[in-house]
């Protein structure tokens, strides 16, 4: 068999096992027949650490920043300076596969195929920079929006493939250039198989020092996961004990904003392989968004569905694909955005039988419906024409 080679524009992943975006070496290394190489960020951006090169991976320097101002923008156009030097230089090639966000990963991405005669692929994580004025970041009449959708528009016109991660952005992705026939929906995913805990739950919840009925939430503490509304509802249900793990340019302000609410904690990123055992231990799992409109129909996250592999029922606060997904499954409750309170109080007194029927469901609909092996085999079945029609040959 014919080994191939992708070469991946992700800024923000990380390597196997560490806290962050892993989703390309989930999907590229089930692939038969393909080798990879994910260009990432020298620093971690769930524990701010270095990451240094392994197998398969690649870190290059980007300049340093906090918050959302302008040292964000600059960090951005250092990764995509650095990213296509070094794809440039990579010495085996089939394919370059760049993935959102920024736009700036794609737009290197480009230049790399373009410079190197190879199938370009983006893949649209999240609609920018439509996602910027919804949540109020970006005036639509400023240049900056201006500048960005113009990049937007060109990516989508000269990719060879575009990849969308949620089926409500089908129609916004065709609405700025890209031609229906080249886009093809892969979401994320999680295997159960990947979700066996490394002990018993009751070792587990000792460990985690998890007493009362605890629920989880794994993942980013941005703006657009509005955790404020996750306090308010842990402030109106506080027999349930609420823990938030992971970091982002939030926590800080969010652990003075929870001072006093007794039964919320925060706990710092924990590895990959923590994952299963800290998830074991939890009996709910939370995901919760900012009241944004394009977050009905444009995500794909990871956590709802590492909570699904997990046997973790679920509460959402976001009608659209995820509510949808969640309700269909029979794996949880939807609320309204603002009404999380609602969600958690269904949860507090719900059987230890109806929670372990909800979270069975949920392992059963992720195992049949959108494990990783799945995608991965819409992934190779996306990528082999490409190959086909450029000949095959490395360069």
């Amino acid at each position: 068999m014919t080994q191939h080679t992708v070469l991946v524009f992700n800024h923000f992943a990380v390597p196997p096992g560490y806290p962050g975006g892993t989703r390309h070496v989930e999907l590229f290394s089930r692939l038969p027949g393909w080798s990879y190489v994910i260009i990432a960020g020298r620093r971690n951006m769930v524990t701010g650490l270095p990451q240094r090169a392994e197998p398969g991976f690649r870190p290059v320097a980007v300049t340093p920043y906090r918050g959302n101002g302008l040292g964000r923008v600059v960090n951005w156009a250092s990764y995509a300076v650095t990213a296509t030097a070094a794809g440039l230089l990579q010495p085996r090639l089939d394919v370059v596969y760049a993935s959102s966000p920024h736009l700036l990963a794609g737009l290197s991405g480009w230049i790399v195929a373009a410079v190197r005669r190879v199938p370009f692929v983006l893949e649209i994580r999240d609609l920018w920079p439509r996602v910027l004025v919804d949540m109020g970041r970006l005036a639509e009449t400023s240049l900056t929006y201006r500048a960005l959708e113009r990049v937007e528009r060109f990516l989508y016109r000269h990719a060879d493939r575009v990849v969308i991660m949620a089926p409500g952005v089908r129609a916004a992705v065709e609405g700025k250039g890209a031609a229906p026939e080249k886009i093809a929906f892969i979401p994320n995913a999680a295997d159960p198989e990947d979700f066996v805990p490394s002990a018993d739950r009751d070792e587990l919840r000792r460990r985690y020092g998890f007493t009362r009925r605890t629920a989880i939430y794994a993942g980013a503490h941005g703006p657009a996961n509005g955790l404020d509304l996750l306090l308010d509802a842990a402030k109106a249900v506080p027999d349930l004990d609420v823990v938030l793990v992971g970091s982002g340019v939030e926590k800080p302000r969010l652990q003075v904003a929870a001072h006093g609410i007794r039964n919320v904690r925060f706990l710092d990123p924990v590895p990959k392989t923590e994952i299963p055992d800290i998830l074991h231990a939890a009996d709910i799992g939370l995901h919760v968004l900012a009241d944004v409109e394009l977050f009905r129909a444009g995500v794909s996250p990871n956590k709802v569905f590492d909570y699904l592999a997990a046997g973790l029922p679920i509460v959402t606060n976001s009608p659209g694909t995820v509510g949808d997904l969640v309700m269909g499954a029979g794996a949880g409750y939807l609320t309204a955005p603002g009404n999380l309170a609602h969600g958690l109080s269904q949860m507090y007194q719900a059987s230890s039988e109806e929670l372990t029927k909800m979270g069975a469901a949920g392992r059963r609909w992720i195992r049949e419906n959108q494990s990783r092996t799945a995608m991965s085999r819409a992934l190779g079945q996306l990528l082999a024409p490409l190959v086909q029609r450029a000949g095959g040959a490395s360069c």
